[in-house]
């Protein structure tokens, strides 16, 4: 039996234009009763679009659609619409654009570049499903890759800059001056290359989502809370630290929050989990977008997030996010409360 596969929760950025309230109970993925505001709340995703190749314990596909954007819109769209910003080549067609429509997303900022491939990632997992292999990137379209946005793109409330150039994700949110609530992945690589870059870019949005080692990594620090503290000091109020099997936590100034993965018998592929796991949290919050919304809320996009992204991990690809319902996904979401709810109950300890 295959280990509990952590699926990457991630944290919520409070704009002080949305404000802080009670929500008094976990909402659903549609407007109705039980959620604060049900807002029409519009969420641009920037990043790749991609086929990948995956080999895992468990089987292998030679060529399937990938990439954040990708993960992330499927994802997000379930609560919300969503505009997609990112490029592709001759090789991508209109069967994979029909997949990127998924549930209405908005496909108008998906560059087709004339005579160039699209974004490829080959990848060998190890039988513990943490670790992996890259056997062949092909940048193709994405290495000269500049982000072009529409008004719609522009304008739209929330914004994800996924992992790619922190200059680029620096471009992205200069346009995207309306966004009440962004937030931001990396990876290691742009800590080595691009260390000034990203902390300025890092100084401009409401949420950072990193794996713990990369936290260390970019600030020097020994633990992951000093390192999250440190973090917080630089702009801004949420940081998510993925930690693999373990789950993940959540770090405010005010809030100190781990969830743990969704256990699960059998992982098949964990490409694109932790998009998934963006793309729930982050539509989780643009929903109550309008409302106000509290630590209870942030508690609960992690959960949603997570649900999501443990589904994602029990089939290739994108195949599950294609198939699952809503009633699914309040399943997951429900066990995750379980898993961590008790009554305090005081002990007679002995000095």
């Amino acid at each position: 039996m295959m280990p509990p596969r952590a699926v990457g929760p991630g944290v919520l950025g409070i704009s002080s234009t949305w404000g802080v309230g009670l929500m008094p109970s976990a909402p659903p993925l549609a407007c109705r009763a039980g959620v604060v505001s049900c807002a029409a709340v519009t969420i641009t995703v920037v990043g790749s679009i991609a086929f990948d190749a995956v080999e895992t314990p468990y089987g292998s596909r030679e060529r399937m659609l990938g990439g954040a954007a990708t993960f992330f819109s499927l994802a997000a769209s379930m609560f919300d619409a969503v505009n997609l910003v990112g490029p592709v080549g001759d090789d991508f067609g209109e069967e994979e654009m029909a997949v990127l429509r998924t549930r209405g997303a908005n496909v108008d900022d998906v560059e087709r570049v004339a005579g160039g491939r699209s974004f490829f990632w080959k990848g060998r997992y190890h039988d513990n499903m943490d670790t992996r292999d890259t056997l062949d990137t092909q940048l193709g379209v994405f290495e000269h890759f500049v982000p072009k946005l529409s008004a719609a793109s522009r304008e739209a409330e929330v914004l994800f800059l996924a992992n790619i150039q922190p200059g680029l994700q620096l471009q992205v949110r200069e346009q995207c001056e309306r966004a009440e609530f962004v937030a931001l992945d990396s990876m290691n690589l742009w800590i080595d290359i691009a260390r000034d870059e990203l902390i300025e870019v890092i100084g401009r949005v409401d949420c950072l989502i990193l794996n713990d080692e990369e936290l260390r990594q970019l600030t020097g620090k020994p633990t992951l809370y000093t390192a999250a503290r440190e973090i917080l000091g630089w702009g801004p109020s949420i940081i998510v630290a993925k930690q693999g099997a373990h789950g993940a936590t959540l770090i405010t100034a005010e809030t100190y929050f781990s969830l743990p993965a969704y256990p699960l018998e059998l992982v098949l592929d964990p490409t694109g989990a932790g998009d998934t796991f963006a793309g729930g949290f982050v539509g989780f919050i643009a929903s109550a977008a309008g409302g106000a919304f509290d630590d209870n809320v942030l508690r609960n996009a992690m959960a949603y997030g997570t649900a999501l992204a443990s589904y994602t991990v029990q089939r290739f690809g994108t195949e599950a996010l294609l198939q699952i319902t809503p009633e699914d996904v309040e399943e997951r979401v429900a066990d995750l409360w379980s898993f961590g709810r008790f009554d305090r109950i005081e002990s007679a300890l002995r000095a």
